[in-house]
């Protein structure tokens, strides 16, 4: 029997009581923190957008400070609470909880909620993250291009409430498999510097070779873009639809049949999102197809690792600023492609793509045994937050 049963076969035999958040705790909104009050020394805060970007499941220091005197008008958070973001761009992520493990007082923003409650703080973290309070999410959602969830919503989720010592047991075992998953994060994102940094190297030219614009008339190249809208895009369907973001969707008919290069023509994602393609696909109307010319002297796919690297840069000298970032036909006419010889082109495609394998494909090599431990903890996480519900008397 493990030490987690013997607590619950001593302490709570009959079952573990269910009972909402609200009854347990209390929410009190954030207000009034922006990004702009940061200072460099002063009261730690935590801003909703860094419990995305920065934070995990707890934290015992905060990334950002506001000065005294802003602190005084500001909502807190004491030690042991927990740091809610009510607003996401998806329903996944709505509703991150960050147990607060410092020892001093911190503010919060808007757009985040305290919870004030005295059950073990990083278990209560650990239950925002399981199935069922996603299934929880999902059904007291609000918005769409926004999602929210209220602090009534969050209250009425029915959290198991076990004693302490196990509530304690269930952290220290979870804690285990959240270092592990750590200990290969860091050891990937390494790994990925390195690759980045031997890319960067093998990707730098001078006057050593021949360089040629990218379109136009002298150009290696023949740009086009498509003709649909993500309104096109269907589930499951049987070709893949480039669109303006990293996201890949799909529909059931196809443009083009074809070895190209993809990247995004406006948003967010210009001189980012790059693309590799070589089969039949769709494409978005305000995305550029690059297909070679001349496939014969050129490797599509050294092109599309020479852009991934090269062509941000140009894209922000180069932009049209208006509503969105965009880049017009004849400013990706003009990007420089360098030509070396063919082998040496195939040389450096064989070793980018060993490279990228080894700290991207999911289905091998360091990515693989990430995903492969982040279900085993999802599991085991979620198991174990599962109690046998305590009989209500009659």
């Amino acid at each position: 029997m493990s030490r987690i049963d013997e607590l619950i076969q001593q302490l709570c035999p009959d079952g573990v009581e269910y009972k909402p958040l609200g009854e347990i705790g209390t929410f009190v909104r954030g207000n009034g923190l922006q990004k702009k009050d940061f200072v460099d020394h002063g009261v730690g805060c935590i801003h909703y957008g860094q419990i995305y970007t920065y934070y995990k499941t707890f934290a015992t220091e905060t990334k950002s400070f506001v000065s005294e005197e802003k602190a005084l008008k500001l909502k807190k958070a004491h030690p042991g609470d927990l740091i809610i973001a009510t607003t996401s761009e998806n329903t996944e992520d709505v509703c991150k909880a960050v147990a607060w493990l410092g020892k001093e007082d911190i503010c919060i923003s808007g757009d985040a909620y305290v919870y004030h409650h005295s059950q073990n703080p990083k278990y209560l973290a650990y239950i925002f993250q399981t199935q069922s309070f996603y299934d929880h999410k999902k059904k007291f959602a609000t918005g769409t291009k926004v999602i929210r969830l209220s602090d009534s919503a969050m209250g009425k989720f029915q959290c198991p409430v076990p004693p302490l010592p196990v509530q304690e047991e269930i952290v220290r075992i979870l804690d285990k498999f959240t270092a592990l998953e750590a200990e290969l994060e860091a050891e990937l994102e390494a790994r990925r510097k390195q690759y980045e940094f031997y890319r960067d190297q093998l990707l730098t030219f001078g006057d050593e070779v021949e360089w040629k614009p990218l379109g136009g008339e002298q150009g290696i190249a023949e740009l086009g873009t498509g003709s649909h809208n993500t309104i096109d895009a269907i589930e499951n369907g049987n070709y893949r639809f480039y669109v303006r973001s990293d996201n890949i969707l799909h529909m059931n008919t196809y443009d083009y049949d074809e070895e190209a290069i993809i990247t995004s023509g406006d948003g967010v994602g210009v001189g980012k999102i790059i693309h590799y393609v070589n089969g039949k696909y769709a494409l978005h109307q305000r995305a550029y197809r690059i297909r070679l010319k001349n496939s014969d002297s050129l490797s599509t796919k050294f092109i599309f690792y020479y852009m991934k690297v090269h062509f941000q840069k140009y894209i922000l000298g180069s932009a049209v600023n208006s509503s969105v970032t965009s880049i017009r036909r004849h400013m990706l006419e003009r990007f420089q492609i360098p030509i070396p010889p063919l082998p040496e082109q195939e040389r450096i495609v064989a070793i980018l793509d060993k490279f990228d394998a080894l700290v991207n494909d999911i289905s091998s090599g360091l990515p693989a045994e990430l995903e492969m431990r982040r279900k085993q903890y999802e599991y085991y996480r979620d198991r174990l937050l599962t109690f046998k519900p305590l009989a209500k008397e009659a």
